[in-house]
């Protein structure tokens, strides 16, 4: 199972739900991948363009919303996966590049 870090005062189990469960250190595939089949049900990882993320911060922001910060992290092999409010995830390489889909 995944480790999960809970990042702000205010972030609970329910944040993060069944993630961690569908990712498996056994499959090789990256974690979008892994996500992909797994959360099928509800409706796989599709990429949501137009965030921003602060490299040191990982506040996201979308043109129109309030920024969001963090709540939970779980780390995968050499990716970071970050969970925000409204269900938003974001999955960050170790070259720093990320995408971000929502995941509820």
């Amino acid at each position: 199972m995944i480790d999960v870090e809970y990042l702000h005062p205010l972030a609970k189990p329910d944040h993060v739900g069944a993630l961690p469960e569908f990712l498996s250190e056994h499959d090789p595939r990256p974690a979008k991948e892994q996500f992909h089949q797994n959360y099928a049900h509800g409706g796989g990882w599709f990429p949501m363009h137009g965030f921003e993320k602060d490299a040191r911060t990982h506040v996201l922001r979308y043109p129109g919303d309030p920024p969001l910060v963090p709540l939970a992290r779980m780390r995968f092999r050499d990716e970071v996966i970050l969970v925000y409010e409204a269900s938003i995830v974001v999955i960050i390489q170790k070259d720093g590049s990320y995408e971000a889909a929502r995941m509820d």
